[in-house]
């Protein structure tokens, strides 16, 4: 039985420049067909076991852009989770969302299918920026969806926000948190812009034409998120998310703990009974393993022991509580310190790693430089 459940849903009615998710334009495509394939994977999981008696303890809906749907299509997805899907042990039910797709009627039909968690693409409120991303929304769109959550029923909410964008100043970031903390949200997300393969941002910047941050304006933006964020009695609980006390995302602390989560739909990764798994990205080919009556599974791999305690340190070590040495006990049989004392060891020298009686976490100049960190502990 597994912790947590993801449900991938691809489609966008526009592609930003930096996603590298496995996503499609909605225009022309199968979603009523894909939803259905959707439901009919989620029995067959049910089927196996894979839910319990008593189902996940949370489920998120992330893609692409789950509230790309049109309203009957998410009523439709909603029917086939019902079906499929047990949700005594459930305690977050979360979906991703874009603010200029997030309208009254869709808000009313997530709250009305036991949705009380939303984690809204805002990433910017300059609205040059936004527009530099490939993203449709205005930040007026923002503030107003974030209201109509609210008016809706909404308090667990969320906005995540992109800073070392092209041609991004300190001033325009701190503008950002301005406004963002303006709103008074309970929750935070804050990442720095990563150009990956095979997106419109990797394309421009093997032409020259993506200028980026500097990596000290990079370090001071992520300072200045920090600070903000403190400031504010928002914790940061992990390197890139902050929340008031009982608002953390219980779904991501799943995975950052190295716990059980299945995951449906195309593309969808899984961690269940010690194998990682892939689904089929392209949704031709997942829709027609789920016609043939089998799971769409693309690749598998069991995980070896080391390769699970070396999961358990580079994950865990991104939350600020760390690994605990109990847990890490309980779970493989071994001391944490005779596993990995020299690296804690020497990391600790460096200032990076701090550990007490209970716990190795990062130091603030950890967090940092916290991918040199995790690298020490890969075999």
């Amino acid at each position: 039985m597994t912790d947590g459940l993801y449900i991938h849903i691809p489609f966008c009615h526009q592609i930003c420049f930096y996603c590298d998710f496995n996503k499609v334009f909605f225009k022309n495509q199968p979603v009523d067909e894909y939803i259905d394939c959707l439901g009919e994977e989620l029995r067959m999981m049910s089927g196996e076991g894979i839910f319990g008696s008593s189902g996940p303890l949370t489920i998120f809906l992330g893609g692409g852009t789950p509230t790309a749907l049109e309203d009957r299509q998410l009523e439709k997805l909603f029917a086939h989770i019902d079906s499929a899907v047990p949700k005594d042990r459930l305690i977050e039910f979360s979906t991703e969302a874009n603010p200029d797709e997030l309208t009254p009627d869709k808000l009313a039909i997530l709250w009305e299918n036991g949705v009380r968690r939303l984690s809204i693409g805002v990433q910017s409120f300059d609205a040059g920026l936004l527009e530099r991303l490939g993203r449709t929304h205005s930040p007026n769109d923002a503030e107003r969806v974030v209201r109509q959550a609210r008016e809706a029923g909404f308090e667990n909410l969320s906005i995540d926000l992109m800073y070392g964008l092209p041609e991004q100043t300190m001033a325009q970031w701190e503008d950002t948190l301005d406004r963002a903390l303006s709103l008074g949200l309970p929750h935070y997300s804050a990442y720095s812009l990563i150009v990956e393969p095979k997106t419109i941002f990797y394309n421009l910047m093997n032409k020259d034409l993506l200028p980026l941050p500097g990596e000290d304006l990079e370090a001071d933006m992520f300072l200045k998120l920090m600070e903000r964020m403190s400031a504010s009695d928002l914790k940061q609980y992990e390197i890139s998310n902050f929340a008031k006390e009982g608002y953390e995302s219980v779904h991501n602390k799943l995975y950052w703990q190295n716990r059980s989560y299945a995951g449906a739909g195309a593309g969808a990764h899984g961690y269940a009974g010690g194998i990682r798994y892939s689904n089929h990205g392209p949704l031709k080919k997942y829709m027609n393993a789920v016609g043939e009556g089998r799971r769409p599974i693309f690749e598998q791999h069991q995980v070896t022991a080391s390769e699970e305690m070396e999961e358990e340190m580079f994950l865990g070590l991104r939350m600020t509580e760390g690994v605990r040495f109990d847990a890490f006990r309980e779970r493989f049989g071994k001391e944490l310190k005779e596993v990995y004392g020299s690296q804690i060891r020497e990391l600790s020298d460096q200032g990076l790693l701090a550990a007490d009686g209970e716990s190795v976490r990062l130091t603030r100049k950890g967090i940092f430089l916290g991918n040199e960190v995790f690298q020490e502990f890969l075999g």
